[in-house]
């Protein structure tokens, strides 16, 4: 008996061993995020949305890729939220983990720096979060989840012309950072072509922390709005230099400012302030609500833009090899440029010839410690 037993033991294992040998490969995606450095808290964003869709995926038995179904597995690397690092993600995941698509990185400056890696090498490559328009620029594998700098500019422009009946404006922003340079000169020309006035337009460069210069500057105009488009790291220092030397403007954000730390740090000085983002809360779809339930039950924590976005570009990617019907980068990338209309959480998403998608965005106030949906724009 004991040697039937071990018979039938060896045939078991065999058995196993001869499924796994028969299983057909992972599908292996990189994810470039920056999960630490300055803006840490949007790489774990990132992290946790991308495991999410890959535990939804694998849930469902994988991705269906011609006759067979294939496990999915994103390979999640750290770029500091630095060009340079960013530049080592790329090359590490296209050379050594050979990747089929990479999702990443958030900051533009850092996609900035992997677009050029992905586009040679032919890897399809989605920023869920950087806006600056030359990501995407004259690149045929490079793509977006969110909308562009140009639009948000202008919503944000017109929101302070129209709706906070605001005639002028100052601005500061990090002008080393290719996020806060172009959506400050997109709100300049934006604000000037309404009828506004810009009447100071000052700078500071990353990791600075006196502001009093430039603020002093801004309070010898009184301007009626102070657009801060910064990253959420920084504006709640901003404006309580602002508060302190006496600045009462109404205070304008952008998309960079969508994280709870904003909150946790800034607190009271944050209240009655604005942003653009990509998505609200309180005015969420059905979809979206679902998404939000389900990062809430993994990860105790409402998800932010950089993290819904994340979900979005995973879905995009995982569609586009169906779709492709073989794990082959050059098909996944014809597949993403053909998409229309893809019903993504944040938004509906068409690609019409390049990188950039066309889609709406919302304006959110801080009440009472929370971001409340105020109104929406679309293209």
């Amino acid at each position: 008996m004991k040697k039937l037993g071990l018979l039938f033991l060896i045939i078991f294992l065999l058995g196993l061993t001869f499924e796994g040998l028969c299983a057909p490969p992972e599908l292996k995606f990189g994810v470039s995020a920056p999960l630490t450095g300055d803006i840490a808290a949007i790489g774990q964003a990132t992290k946790n949305a991308a495991l999410l869709a890959q535990d939804e995926a694998n849930s469902a038995g994988g991705l269906k890729v011609g006759s067979s179904k294939r496990k999915v597995r994103f390979i999640i690397e750290d770029d500091e939220n630095k060009p340079e690092g960013t530049a080592t993600v790329f090359q590490k995941l296209i050379n050594q983990d050979r990747v089929l698509a990479i999702i990443g990185s958030q900051a533009s400056k850092c996609s900035n720096a992997g677009a050029p890696i992905a586009e040679a090498a032919k890897i399809p490559q989605i920023t869920p979060w950087s806006t600056n328009p030359n990501v995407t620029k004259g690149r045929k594998f490079v793509f977006r989840a969110c909308f562009i700098d140009p639009f948000q500019g202008k919503v944000v422009a017109q929101f302070a012309y129209t709706k906070l009946k605001a005639k002028t404006a100052a601005v500061l922003y990090d002008i080393a950072s290719d996020y806060n340079k172009g959506i400050a000169e997109v709100f300049r020309n934006e604000f000037t072509k309404t009828g506004g006035k810009i009447v100071n337009f000052e700078t500071y460069n990353t990791k600075d922390t006196d502001f009093s210069a430039q603020l002093t500057k801004i309070r010898g105009s009184d301007p009626d709005v102070l657009f801060l488009p910064n990253y959420f790291n920084e504006v709640p220092l901003q404006i309580k230099q602002a508060r302190q030397l006496g600045i009462q403007a109404k205070v304008l954000g952008s998309d960079g400012w969508d994280d709870p730390q904003l909150i946790q740090l800034g607190g009271k000085l944050m209240e009655g302030a604005y942003f653009s983002n990509h998505y609200a809360v309180d005015n969420a779809s059905p979809a979206l609500k679902t998404f939000i339930a389900s990062y809430q039950k993994k990860y105790n924590a409402i998800p932010d833009a950089a993290a819904a976005l994340t979900y979005d570009a995973a879905k995009i990617i995982f569609q586009a090899v169906t779709k492709a019907g073989k794990a082959n980068s050059l098909a996944i990338r014809d597949q993403i440029a053909a998409i229309k209309n893809f019903s993504g959480i944040t938004g509906v998403i068409t690609y019409n010839g390049d990188g950039d998608p066309v889609k709406g965005a919302v304006m959110l106030r801080i009440e009472n410690g929370k971001y409340v949906f105020d109104s929406a724009v679309n293209p």
